[in-house]
């Protein structure tokens, strides 16, 4: 695959979950979006720091490398996007043990009551 591709790919879902957070009425719904729009950086971030042809960076030859560094955050935003992600559901079922719903306006009208 064509890494322009993947690029442009990355951004167009990066815009289309922006778009599901700013619509979605439910609260799963915005997680999963939040989510999307983790991963599309991620794969944003990791496809313009590698050009077609470089090898990874293990061994003798250091000529033609890929850049570690890029690769090394990525997979530290992978795992600080799980814990949030995982912190998101936490906080839905508590959402949903105290207010019996997974709806945005549901549960803001009922903490403002």
């Amino acid at each position: 695959m064509n890494f322009l591709n993947l690029e442009l790919f990355s951004v167009v879902m990066f815009f289309i979950s922006f778009f599901g957070i700013i619509t979605c009425r439910n609260i799963i719904k915005s997680i999963v979006s939040i989510t999307l729009m983790e991963t599309s950086v991620i794969m944003f971030i990791i496809s313009i720091g590698f050009s077609g042809g470089m090898t990874p960076p293990i061994g003798q030859n250091l000529e033609n490398t890929a850049d570690p560094l890029p690769q090394a955050l990525m997979i530290t935003a992978i795992v600080i996007g799980v814990a949030v992600t995982a912190v998101n559901f936490t906080l839905l079922i508590s959402l949903y043990r105290q207010y019996k719903s997974a709806e945005w306006d549901i549960v803001k009208n009922n903490n403002l009551e």
